[in-house]
């Protein structure tokens, strides 16, 4: 069984993903996975961390088969079940993976996907291109505009609020904080 190390994580996510944009939403999503690990599984927060960086491995190379392909491939190089269960889980619902998230974990990857994509489109329609002056009310206008950022489903991070058993103020919130926490 193996379970790699953040840059292991990395250059795997590196191999399959060559565009700039998959690269940066993979570091984003693991960023912001690091920090939800630290409030709620503090001792793994590393594992937190890889699987994010590697939650879209797949993507870029197989769209149609987002998820499905990368379980294939986890699983022929024996990764660890877990790891590959919280990464597959991402895509319950939308791409024929067949796990839906039961663990903190897995429900945060699911709610927070999407909401990243969100939030940094939202950042760059800002003068300071960033999104640590970003307030949540500017935010929520965005989240409300269905036309801005159209590719970034506010179903799904609907749905992963409530799986989360949160308003979905909270978790425009606190994901809004995580990214702010990468922002050097």
């Amino acid at each position: 069984m193996y379970t790699p190390t953040l840059e292991e994580a990395r250059k795997l996510m590196e191999e399959h993903n060559q565009e700039a944009f998959h690269r940066h939403h993979a570091e984003t999503v693991s960023g912001v996975m690091g920090y939800f690990a630290k409030e709620y599984d503090p001792e793994n927060e590393e594992f937190w961390r890889c699987v994010g960086m590697l939650h879209d491995l797949d993507f870029e190379e197989f769209p149609e088969e987002h998820c499905v392909k990368e379980m294939q491939w986890l699983e022929e190089m024996d990764f660890n079940p877990a790891m590959t269960r919280a990464i597959v889980a991402h895509g319950w619902g939308l791409t024929g993976a067949p796990y839906e998230p039961e663990s903190q974990m897995e429900k945060l990857l699911f709610a927070s996907d999407e909401l990243t994509g969100l939030i940094g489109a939202a950042a760059l329609m800002r003068p300071s291109k960033s999104c640590a002056d970003m307030e949540l009310k500017s935010l929520k206008k965005k989240y409300k505009d269905k036309k801005f950022a159209a590719g970034c489903s506010r179903e799904v991070i609907q749905q992963g609020a409530e799986m989360l058993g949160w308003e979905l103020d909270e978790l425009l919130q606190k994901t809004l904080d995580a990214m702010k926490s990468l922002e050097i």
